[in-house]
């Protein structure tokens, strides 16, 4: 099978070029720090795609209305989706402007992107859909990801939609909800005696084993390609007006490398007019890309991940590479914030926007509300954060979030003495 695009792969350290086929995931040169990024023909994109059309399309709305800005083969594709399922449902999430939200940071304008409502509560169904396509294409017959937890539960559920065995490594510390999602849609999980770190080497070298199709961030070079279509959805739904600054949460840096690669494409064909400041926004004990770039270094030391944000508790971050360079080419920063500013996030998106978000999907935010008070962004701007994850994944953090319900006795009397001191109107 052949993509409907001519591409090529290109080492993001070395600068080697390789055709499809020519190398499975990573520059050889370099062992699986070698990431690779897609290159497209821009001109030949252009001639072939008008964003004028995308209204029109019969995937619409998905994420698979961009499938000619995707390096698929539409044969594959279109047999993938016959079959009608999530799958098909992937992407086009809501992007809600929060007026509330908005004027209580004393921001004008701010857009929270939910993708709390793909298909598996998370925003990893982009990069899964597209894996399970491109798996089908290499004709694959098991597909595997190593993940902290919502990767592997938006492989799990899109692999499901086709009937693709799949086999899960995740840490076993990995909250109960998510190793519930891998269960239920009928993987094969390896709950790993260690950390993310060591769940994703297992997982590379269990692939390369047993001839399975790796999914892996950071590893498999089309996982950016399907993180970018958020960004192409954003501006669409700012009718092709790029915000001025897009909040992100960041573990291994996959996503905010992704959002990096859309607006890139974007303002290569012309369809938007500048590139969007990103903010790659850490928990501070996962935060080795914020320590990069505090020291104005492109290494990245590993640190030993301790934070609640599961979903981004990454001791080395393995798009580290992209991730500083989508930061430092818009003219970006990197910010860390604490647990307990995490779980305030959680609240306050709860309570002032509707939307609930698990701890990792609620860093973009807090990493707003960091901003703010340092001042690093004007309240006159078009702001959008990433809200990438759903509370529902993560009970236990959300219930550190709010604290506990109250518990009376079946009376009216006991309602009247419970709401002594409640703020109600």
């Amino acid at each position: 099978m052949t993509s409907n695009l001519a591409i090529t792969l290109r080492c993001v350290l070395c600068g080697a070029q390789y055709t499809p086929g020519e190398v499975d995931y990573v520059c050889p040169k370099h062992g699986n720090d070698g990431i690779l990024d897609v290159q497209y023909d821009y001109d030949e994109l252009r001639r072939r795609v008008r964003r004028q059309t995308l209204a029109d399309d019969r995937y619409a709305p998905s994420l698979w209305r961009y499938r000619r800005l995707l390096p698929l083969d539409p044969r594959t594709l279109d047999e993938v989706l016959a079959g009608d399922t999530p799958l098909n449902d992937v992407g086009w999430t809501p992007l809600f402007r929060a007026s509330r939200l908005a004027a209580s940071l004393g921001l004008r304008h701010l857009h929270l992107k939910d993708d709390t409502r793909q298909p598996t509560a998370s925003f990893k169904d982009r990069a899964s859909a597209l894996a399970v396509v491109k798996a089908r294409e290499a004709e694959a017959a098991v597909i595997t990801t190593a993940s902290s937890g919502n990767a592997a539960a938006a492989l799990s559920g899109m692999a499901a939609c086709v009937g693709l065995p799949n086999v899960i490594f995740v840490p076993a510390s990995a909250p109960p909800a998510k190793v519930a999602q891998l269960l239920i849609f009928g993987s094969t999980v390896f709950l790993v005696e260690g950390t993310y770190d060591q769940a994703f080497d297992l997982c590379i070298e269990a692939s390369h084993e047993f001839g399975w199709y790796c999914r892996n961030t950071a590893y498999n070079p089309y996982m950016t390609e399907g993180k970018k279509t958020v960004s192409f959805e954003i501006a669409e739904q700012l009718g092709w007006q790029s915000p001025d600054c897009v909040f992100v949460p960041v573990g291994d840096g996959c996503i905010i490398g992704g959002v990096h690669k859309g607006f890139r494409d974007l303002l290569a064909l012309g369809w938007i007019e500048r590139m969007p400041r990103l903010v790659g926004v850490q928990a501070e004990g996962a935060a080795a890309l914020v320590h990069a770039w505090q020291r104005g270094s492109d290494e990245v030391v590993p640190v030993e991940a301790q934070t609640l944000a599961d979903s981004i508790s990454v001791g080395l971050p393995r798009d580290r590479v992209k991730a500083l360079r989508a930061v430092r080419e818009t003219g970006g920063t990197f910010l860390a914030v604490s647990d307990d500013e995490i779980l305030a996030a959680m609240r306050l998106l709860a309570r002032e926007a509707g939307i609930f978000a698990e701890p990792a999907g609620a860093t973009g935010f807090a990493g707003l509300q960091k901003a703010l008070s340092e001042g690093l962004v004007n309240p006159d701007e078009h702001v959008v954060v990433l809200v990438t994850g759903n509370g529902l994944k993560d009970v236990e953090s959300a219930m550190k979030a709010t604290g506990q319900a109250t518990r009376i006795a079946p009376s009216l009397r006991a309602v009247k003495e419970a709401l002594v001191g409640e703020p109600l109107a």
